[in-house]
């Protein structure tokens, strides 16, 4: 689950860096958080980048972070067997499945900017940001208590 902010750049120095709560319902080693929370806040600085990127129609900027994003940026790379094995057992079905969406949607917004569709970005770019609130709403509620409504609102619709 990934934080995606909008904020404009000139703000992205003053802005905190986001952590995974330890009293969310994920339960993972000091080590694997930090791993985690250095992974969202990339995450995070490359949102803001794509913002600017389509404001100023950089197709290849965009695809360059969307890439990194679908491929993560730093997960695949850093991340030891064991503590591999230890978000297999830690992580619930439906997180996997959120962020299988999440990069996957990353992967759609390469693509839309490798072809300069900006429609299509900005569409896929939405859904990135949706898909960054539905889950922070569920998996880490105490971070972000704002969000808690969102889930609220869903359920008063169904």
């Amino acid at each position: 689950c990934f934080f995606i902010s909008t904020a404009p750049a000139s703000e992205a120095k003053e802005r905190e860096s986001h952590t995974i709560e330890e009293r969310s319902t994920i339960h993972l080693s000091h080590d694997l958080k930090a791993i985690l929370n250095q992974e969202m806040n990339e995450i995070d600085q490359g949102a803001m980048e794509i913002t600017q990127a389509i404001s100023a129609g950089n197709w290849e900027k965009i695809t360059k972070i969307a890439e990194k994003i679908k491929n993560s940026f730093i997960l695949k790379q850093k991340l030891t067997e064991k503590q591999i094995e230890e978000l297999h057992h830690s992580l619930p079905t439906e997180f996997v499945e959120m962020d299988h969406s999440f990069h996957s949607t990353a992967g759609k917004l390469a693509h839309a900017a490798l072809e300069h569709d900006g429609e299509l970005v900005n569409f896929y770019f939405y859904r990135l940001h949706s898909q960054c609130l539905n889950c922070h709403s569920i998996y880490a509620s105490a971070r972000f208590p704002k969000l808690k409504k969102i889930q609220q609102n869903k359920g008063d619709h169904n």
